[in-house]
């Protein structure tokens, strides 16, 4: 790995992996290094949405919302795959935010982005809508719908990486930054690859911190600095049950103390409730969703579902770290979501650019803006591409996905309604190397069961970095909630083999 880059990258988050697809397709020289598996923290953790965040116009955030909601179209545009339209009902609760709030609110959110696909907002009498059949009976019988999208958080990341590899940069995961040394010239950066220890030298003109809840210890332990600004580390926990409705709506509940939670269908089978916010303090590898949160998430569900949610109800959890700029609000809930740049080039000195906060829904701006603090500003070497290009995969019409499904199962008649689907959201147009030759099931090699089968897993190692059972079943995929813990230790050491013997050395190469 060796060389000298325009740009070193440290993060492989949705953040990082953005900077390093626009700078490479503005022609730079880019290497991005993560010390985990891509999306291995936050940015596996989110909520799985593509939103304005409604509620963050009560904190006064226009420029923030503004920017989300113009970024849920571009981001449907280029990866109808792995991002789609959705609708969410908003029943009143009597007591809490009164109806005049929300309508004024939601005429905001209708026209503040310059929504063009998605439909604008409606009023709904629950006693008549279907939306109203799984709430508790009399007491929500008004309701407000409106417009955002879902996402595929951890794909969409893989997918940045996978992009910016394609058009040349270098992507390392398991490769952590132990040191660097400024020059007059620029960094050099000594990384060491987590599996072996072994070390080596990166040379770049420019770095960029995107490590996340990380960003600080990178800048004080890696690279000897002092932040000037301050990272507000905030626990986001979700629960998943098994489905608790029918209705392809999702829902967003008040709670009695001011924040909302969503519940969302989820990977066929299964709804998804978060989120929490609480400040935490400690190692943001090891954050876990308590049983506090559980709790607290059932309870919320439970105050307007006609049937209770109890902790015994969830098949899944999980809880990542927020690393929001540290703004002074007195509670995590009401800390901006927005992003913070922190530039270090005094005196001519080769530029350090650390990234605080910021949401998967604003990361392609965020990575535009990034580069424009960088000297690479709008009218210099294709700045604005990334709006147009589409993703791997994401080659076709917004509202494609069933129609490429159904091709998928055209040219290989063998596959199964829910394994095309599931290709054709997961892949797009790119399913297609996956199943390569195939003329029937077999010649996918072997069945780890939930439809995944060896070839699938094989494109992964190859192409996307996988590297364990945990990067296929939880990351590139959500397959773990259907999978049995015995298919998940049998891939595991499949996947250990695989590793062991560099796949043919095909698990070494970097982006050719």
């Amino acid at each position: 790995m060796q060389g000298q880059f325009d740009l070193l990258v440290i993060g492989g988050g949705i953040n990082g992996c953005g900077i390093a697809r626009d700078a490479v397709g503005r022609g730079l020289t880019v290497c991005l290094v993560e010390m985990d598996d891509l999306a291995s923290g936050t940015s596996s953790s989110s909520t799985k949405l593509i939103h304005g965040g409604l509620r963050y116009l009560e904190y006064y955030e226009f420029r923030l919302v503004r920017e989300a909601l113009k970024e849920r179209e571009v981001l449907w545009g280029i990866a109808p795959h792995v991002v789609g339209p959705l609708r969410f009902v908003l029943p009143h609760h009597a007591g809490l935010r009164p109806s005049w709030l929300l309508r004024t609110g939601l005429f905001l959110y209708d026209h503040l982005g310059g929504r063009k696909r998605l439909p604008p907002t409606r009023s709904l009498d629950l006693t008549r809508d279907p939306a109203g059949l799984p709430l508790k009976p009399g007491l929500f019988t008004r309701a407000f719908e409106y417009s955002d999208c879902w996402v595929d958080d951890s794909r969409l990341v893989a997918l940045n990486a996978r992009d910016a590899a394609d058009r040349g940069a270098v992507i390392r995961t398991r490769t952590r930054v132990v040191g660097a040394e400024r020059l007059a010239e620029g960094w050099q950066v000594t990384v060491e690859d987590v599996a072996s220890g072994a070390r080596d030298v990166v040379a770049a003109r420019m770095l960029v911190n995107a490590a996340g809840p990380w960003v600080a210890d990178v800048l004080s332990e890696k690279l000897g600095m002092a932040a000037r600004a301050k990272v507000r580390l905030v626990q986001g926990s979700h629960i998943v049950v098994r489905k608790l409705f029918t209705d392809e709506r999702c829902y967003i509940f008040q709670t009695a103390d001011g924040r909302v939670v969503f519940a969302i269908p989820y990977e066929g089978d299964f709804t998804l409730i978060g989120t929490t916010d609480l400040d935490y303090d400690g190692d943001p590898a090891a954050v876990a969703a308590t049983e506090a949160e559980v709790n607290y998430l059932c309870e919320a569900a439970s105050v307007y579902f006609r049937s209770a949610v109890t902790p015994a109800d969830v098949v899944w959890r999980y809880s990542g770290v927020r690393p929001l700029y540290d703004d002074g609000a007195s509670e995590a809930r009401a800390a901006t979501r927005d992003y913070v740049f922190e530039l270090d080039d005094a005196s001519g000195q080769p530029p350090l650019l650390s990234i605080f906060g910021g949401k998967i829904t604003t990361y392609r701006k965020l990575a535009e803006d990034a580069l424009g603090k960088l000297g690479i500003g709008p009218g210099q070497r294709g700045a604005g591409w990334t709006a147009h290009a589409a993703l791997p995969g994401g080659d076709f019409p917004v509202d494609g996905r069933a129609a490429l499904a159904a091709e998928l199962r055209a040219e290989f008649p063998f596959l199964a309604a829910d394994h095309a689907a599931r290709l054709a959201r997961s892949y797009g147009t790119r399913a297609r190397a996956i199943l390569g030759e195939a003329r029937r099931a077999e010649d996918l090699g072997r069945d780890f069961g939930a439809t995944l089968t060896e070839a699938e897993v094989r494109y992964l190692a190859d192409r996307e970095w996988a590297r364990s059972a945990g990067d296929i079943v939880w990351r590139r995929s959500k397959l773990g909630l259907r999978m049995q813990p015995s298919e998940i230790a049998a891939l595991d050491g499949f996947m250990a083999g695989l590793v062991g013997a560099g796949q043919s050395g095909t698990l070494r190469r970097e982006a050719r």
